[in-house]
């Protein structure tokens, strides 16, 4: 499926792609925390945490799931998890193959017989913008992926919600390790999942502990 995804999806696009693609308002994404990357687009994700270290790789999951969130979620489904309208962006390689199908969708959209099926993202929220969605998406995790952690993570959740005989570093680096092992559907190292964002909202002050284990409740219900 990953290598797949890019010829497969030239296919399917205009089959499944919504109609409403085209009335969507790009909606401004603030990337000033994120790296300069040149006038010039690229055609491979200058984000991923091997390029650029992981605290600006997260910071661009973060402004990525944002930008996401507000331009594409719409057709392509919350969390990047696609109801069948519009490809299922997370199946995307992150590969350089991958990226230069989606930067080229991202710069110009897509039009069939007049119709604007995806509108051209490139110039109004730029290239910054593009790749930080790109992090957020190639980071989301494969479908299951959560299953085989779920019912530690119910327990962690749990003892963090009563709030007795909390470790939270020993917590906070056993979701960290969890996080590891959930794959990606798109070949990326590491998943955006639920045990990555409640590993680093986590710390030693009680107050982190509701705000890990809420994440942990979204998280997982979502899963089910």
């Amino acid at each position: 499926m990953k290598r797949t995804f890019t010829l497969a999806i030239v296919g399917i696009t205009s089959a499944t792609m919504a109609l409403a693609h085209g009335d969507v308002t790009p909606q401004a994404v603030n990337t000033d925390a994120l790296p300069e990357v040149g006038e010039e687009w690229l055609i491979e994700n200058p984000y991923r945490a091997a390029a650029v270290g992981d605290e600006t790789w997260e910071k661009a999951v973060e402004i990525g799931a944002s930008g996401y969130t507000q331009n594409c979620a719409r057709c392509h489904g919350l969390g990047a998890v696609s109801g069948g309208l519009a490809p299922d962006l997370r199946y995307l390689e992150a590969e350089e193959y991958g990226d230069e199908w989606y930067v080229e969708r991202f710069q110009f959209g897509y039009t069939q017989d007049g119709t604007t099926k995806m509108p051209a993202f490139g110039e109004v929220l730029g290239q910054k913008a593009a790749w930080a969605i790109r992090t957020y998406i190639e980071t989301r995790p494969d479908d299951g992926a959560i299953e085989p952690f779920a019912p530690r993570l119910t327990e962690i959740r749990d003892s963090l919600l009563e709030g007795a005989d909390v470790d939270a570093p020993a917590l906070k680096e056993e979701l960290a390790q969890i996080a590891l092992e959930i794959p990606t559907a798109s070949g990326a190292p590491v998943a955006d999942s639920i045990a990555f964002e409640a590993s680093h909202a986590l710390s030693e002050d009680p107050a982190s502990w509701k705000a890990s284990a809420d994440l942990l409740t979204v998280g997982l219900s979502a899963a089910e």
